[in-house]
């Protein structure tokens, strides 16, 4: 990535999520994620956030756990303030958090929060260019990140490099619709958002911003990729999205499904 497009992404993405009243500088807010926004202002998001990580660790991690038999080497790509290194930290896991992001509230260096309970290393680092020795990781998970890649094909190649044998990829907060058009239209309505919002579209990167149907099935012929499906449950008034977006005439919402890829052999 180019320094300037990658400093400008920062400093548009940087000046958004603290608009949007992310971040504390009171341990305790890091600490109660993802379950509880201790702010309360964006409550609604991280009870989100909390339920997907509920699935993930009572659905998906335990069959993983199970293959490996030990403590897993994860790498926590696009971790942010590193809520989720801490979570598999606690589990007795080895995760090493990685971001471009070395914010303090929002970023990397947010982690500090964590390291007097559960140390574990933060290594600012592109998805495309991850500091980690080939076959060195039994899982990878995108946080809430993947879909600021602007090519899944060298995304996803990348990680296959650092994955063991057997080793996992979960996709996890990535919004995944049926219809590429209906992703292409998300994407121009968040852009137009930003600039009513802050004065810039927040388009520095041409990143991809979300998954469809069609797109994984290509990326699964042409990686080798075996996909499995996860879809937790969010509540009802989540599941009545489509019905409402489709009386009101609006396109179809996204789907907040979990992606658990491994690669063939």
């Amino acid at each position: 990535m180019l320094a300037a497009t990658r400093q400008r992404f920062l400093d548009d993405y940087t000046k958004i999520r603290h608009a949007e009243g992310r971040g504390s500088e009171d341990s305790s807010y890091y600490l109660a994620l993802p379950y509880r926004d201790v702010t309360g202002r964006l409550q609604d998001q991280w009870s989100m956030r909390g339920k997907s990580y509920r699935y993930l660790e009572t659905r998906i991690l335990p069959p993983i756990e199970r293959q490996f038999g030990r403590p897993l080497r994860i790498a926590d790509l696009g971790a942010g303030n590193c809520w989720m290194s801490y979570r598999l930290a606690l589990r007795g896991h080895r995760p090493v958090a990685l971001d471009i992001l070395s914010d303090s509230l929002d970023g990397l260096a947010a982690g500090r929060h964590y390291q007097q309970r559960t140390p574990f290393p933060r290594i600012n680092a592109e998805f495309d260019v991850l500091p980690l020795a080939a076959g060195s990781i039994d899982l990878a998970i995108y946080n809430a990140s993947i879909h600021y890649s602007t090519d899944y094909r060298r995304t996803l190649l990348e990680v296959r490099r650092c994955l063991r044998p057997g080793g996992w990829f979960l996709i996890v907060d990535s919004p995944v619709y049926r219809r590429r058009e209906h992703g292409e239209m998300m994407r121009r309505e968040r852009h137009q958002q930003f600039q009513a919002q802050y004065g810039f579209a927040s388009d520095a990167l041409p990143s991809i911003e979300y998954f469809d149907e069609p797109m994984l099935s290509e990326l699964g012929r042409d990686l080798g990729v075996t996909w499995q499906i996860h879809r937790p449950w969010y509540g009802l008034q989540w599941a009545l999205r489509p019905w409402k977006a489709r009386w009101q005439g609006k396109r179809p919402p996204s789907r907040f499904w979990i992606l658990a890829g491994r690669f063939g052999r």
